[in-house]
């Protein structure tokens, strides 16, 4: 575990104590733990050692994020340049009266990321309008930001369709249904907790005094892209019809011709070099230490002591965090211990249903946390804000992770516990 060590003082204990986070780039902590643990793998020869980091760094699941980002900052940049952040801040300012515009996104997050099941499209759906809808409005962008953020990992937790509790379930042996029942007892408590936060204080948000021309047209973008995903379409092709209408609208509209469109395109992968080059080191990094048997040490640590239904819980749950912190990927963090978790389960006679939702709740929760997971990488980008500054603003991801932990202390909801 020593490379992830080495990461986190270089990065984050490091950034702490100088009270600057931009002083170290988490590219270069991450290169440098990279190169760490390639040096400290034992028993290989260094081809080998390379190898073992490379296939990481080019999973199929590595890869697949790579081309999200990488559709996802073309989009973004065009949709920006043909003018739809502006057209689409216009029309929610129109649209909500101003005391509602931080409840109004929490709840369009809540429900686009309930539909299409991956808070990672809701995030790159959302956030351009957010970081508009803070600058027209005076609000800060990493609050804004923040709602979006949290809103996204409702759905992820929730929706059926979701890569987390499809693993939460298949690994526990239970039906999605019986999950979204478990589930459902605690993130729409939390939900509602934050949702009254966010009314209360977006009553000090104050709209512009002047709203830009209505645009639909240039919306439409934005539209398309949020209904294709609702009806079940992959997340590539919806960023794809997205990219390509947004290059439709801005020619016949003369926002700009042919070689601006591609000059935006280009602009906007560019701006995701960062998160590609995140990605990859991550899962090499990650690779690496899976391969030195460091998560299944952490695994044998943790459930080692394991005495009661309360402790059985508890260290399902302490076991998902710990390696979702690992790997930043909580699917991959649900599948890595979904069988562990199985068999404490069956040990100390868990219900498969409350075992389930405690791997995606808290999987969830950790991963709304981590400034290097996909979804903060991905929001920061999109907002031109660096992850560590959206952290005191997740209000949902906290919510859900304290009712989640009440729900194990306190032995709730008592039909599955």
């Amino acid at each position: 575990m020593s490379p992830l060590a080495v990461f986190v003082v270089l990065y984050l204990v490091t950034s702490i104590v100088i009270g600057d986070f931009y002083k170290v780039p988490i590219t270069v902590a991450f290169m440098v733990a990279s190169i760490y643990a390639v040096l400290t793998t034992r028993h290989l020869p260094l081809t080998q050692r390379v190898g073992t980091f490379s296939r990481g760094a080019s999973t199929e699941q590595m890869m697949l994020m790579v081309w999200i980002f990488i559709l996802a900052g073309a989009f973004a940049s065009t949709a920006k340049a043909m003018g739809s952040i502006d057209a689409t801040v216009s029309l929610t300012l129109w649209l909500l009266p101003p005391q509602m515009l931080l409840a109004g996104l929490f709840l369009a997050s809540c429900f686009i990321s309930l539909s299409i099941g991956t808070s990672v499209g809701t995030i790159v759906a959302l956030t351009p309008i957010a970081a508009g809808v803070a600058a027209q409005t005076g609000a800060s962008v990493p609050l804004v930001t923040a709602v979006v953020v949290g809103g996204s990992f409702f759905g992820d937790n929730l929706s059926f369709i979701s890569d987390t509790t499809i693993a939460a379930t298949q690994t526990q042996g239970c039906r999605l249904s019986d999950k979204f029942r478990v589930n459902s007892f605690l993130v729409v408590p939390a939900a509602l907790v934050v949702f009254v936060v966010y009314v209360v204080m977006g009553s000090g948000v104050h709209s512009p005094a002047a709203v830009g021309a209505l645009l639909p047209v240039k919306v439409l973008p934005y539209l398309v892209v949020l209904v294709t995903a609702i009806l079940g379409m992959n997340v590539m092709a919806v960023l794809t019809v997205g990219l390509l209408l947004t290059g439709l609208i801005g020619l016949l509209d003369g926002s700009y011709d042919l070689y601006g469109w591609m000059g935006a395109m280009g602009s906007g992968i560019v701006d995701m070099g960062e998160l590609v080059i995140i990605t990859m080191m991550a899962g090499g990094l990650l690779e690496t230490i899976r391969r030195n048997g460091g998560i299944e040490y952490l695994i044998r640590l943790l459930t080692r002591r394991v005495s009661t239904k309360r402790g059985a819980e508890l260290s399902v749950a302490a076991l998902v965090s710990l390696v979702n912190v690992c790997t930043a990927n909580n699917t991959v963090a649900i599948l890595t211990v979904g069988g562990i978790a199985k068999q404490i389960g069956d040990r100390f006679g868990l219900d498969n249903r409350k075992c389930a939702s405690i791997l995606d709740t808290f999987s969830c929760f950790t991963q709304g946390l981590l400034p290097y997971g996909a979804q903060m990488l991905m929001a920061a980008g999109l907002a031109s804000l660096n992850p560590v500054s959206i952290l005191p603003y997740l209000y949902y991801p906290f919510t859900l992770g304290i009712v989640a932990l009440l729900a194990i202390l306190l032995r709730y909801p008592r039909r599955y516990s």
